[in-house]
């Protein structure tokens, strides 16, 4: 069998192609696991006030935007985070979908949360949306979004 040197071209061109995008495509599996990990570090500091953690994790400019459609900063988050008289009992992520965008993440997905504030149970069932940067190499959360579904 004699192949002509054109489809020897194609081939050879297909292969370096293939072989180029395995790297590209484990670097952003491994990125989409690193945020993954990201908002569960997150969610486990805020649960246990790991005030130390959590600032860690939130950008200088962090904003996030609560249920009822008030806005933190950081420093606002973090107070409320270290408010003795909320005790989170529950906190859990589920559904998470981590959207790759260079350096940039977009993370949507459901959060649930039991706890007793003021005296008083709660319990959230939201849809969340979080966007992560990646700068100098870490990830950092910049905003963040709580709503309650109406369904």
């Amino acid at each position: 069998m004699r192949i002509s040197f054109s489809s020897l071209a194609v081939l050879m061109v297909g292969l370096f192609l293939a072989l180029g995008t395995v790297p590209f495509i484990a670097a952003q599996e491994d990125d989409a696991a690193k945020v993954r990990a990201l908002e569960t570090k997150w969610t486990d500091s805020y649960k246990q006030r790991k005030i130390d953690i959590l600032a860690s994790l939130l950008a200088e400019d962090f904003v996030i935007t609560v249920e009822d459609g008030t806005t933190y900063s950081k420093s606002g988050y973090i107070t409320h985070t270290a408010d003795a008289s909320v005790q989170v009992k529950v906190a859990e992520l589920s559904d998470l979908k981590v959207h790759l965008h260079g350096n940039a993440a977009v993370v949507t997905g459901a959060y649930h949360e039991k706890g007793i504030s003021g005296g008083k149970p709660y319990e959230y069932h939201d849809r969340l949306t979080d966007v992560w940067f990646r700068k100098e190499g870490n990830w950092q959360v910049i905003a963040s979004h709580y709503s309650v579904p109406t369904k």
